[in-house]
């Protein structure tokens, strides 16, 4: 088992969390709430709100997020849901438990992004049905044909 740190809408009561919880995918199982040890942004963006934890240590804040062990099939899945590497870098990184202990995590960065995403507003928490009013929009609800969210998304436009 691997312990995965997740910060968007693989949390509890996000969209995306029942990839977790199903089966087919492997085994994932909570262990904790936890924050990254350093600062990093994370930012909101596309016309899809997508949640980016950019890859740019000591920027931003330290992030709010949840920790799971998952098997080598979940973590197969998560690679690929996340599409590792060619969008994001899954990276070793430490994280401090509620309990105050520190492990490292697997977490998913976005290492290439346009520079304006560092003048998005930058969060410590996210929740897509948080005050800031930009929901994220699953996958089976956009335009098939639109690669803007996918990594070999061309430009950077949002």
């Amino acid at each position: 088992m691997e312990p995965v740190f997740v910060y968007g809408t693989l949390k509890h009561n996000q969209p995306n969390n029942y990839h977790l919880n199903d089966s087919k995918n492997g085994c994932a199982v909570f262990k904790s709430s936890a924050n990254t040890l350093q600062k990093y942004p994370l930012v909101i963006s596309t016309k899809y709100n997508i949640p980016f934890l950019l890859l740019k240590e000591g920027t931003g804040y330290e992030i709010n997020g949840e920790i799971y062990e998952v098997d080598a099939k979940m973590l197969a899945f998560l690679d690929e849901f996340e599409n590792h590497p060619d969008f994001y870098n899954r990276l070793k990184t430490k994280v401090k438990l509620q309990n105050e202990d520190v492990i490292d995590c697997w977490v998913y960065f976005l290492p290439n992004y346009p520079d304006n995403y560092l003048e998005l507003p930058y969060f410590d928490n996210y929740d897509s049905y948080g005050e800031h009013k930009l929901p994220y929009v699953t996958r089976y609800q956009r335009d098939p044909d639109d690669k803007l969210w996918f990594p070999n998304w061309g430009n950077f436009s949002s």
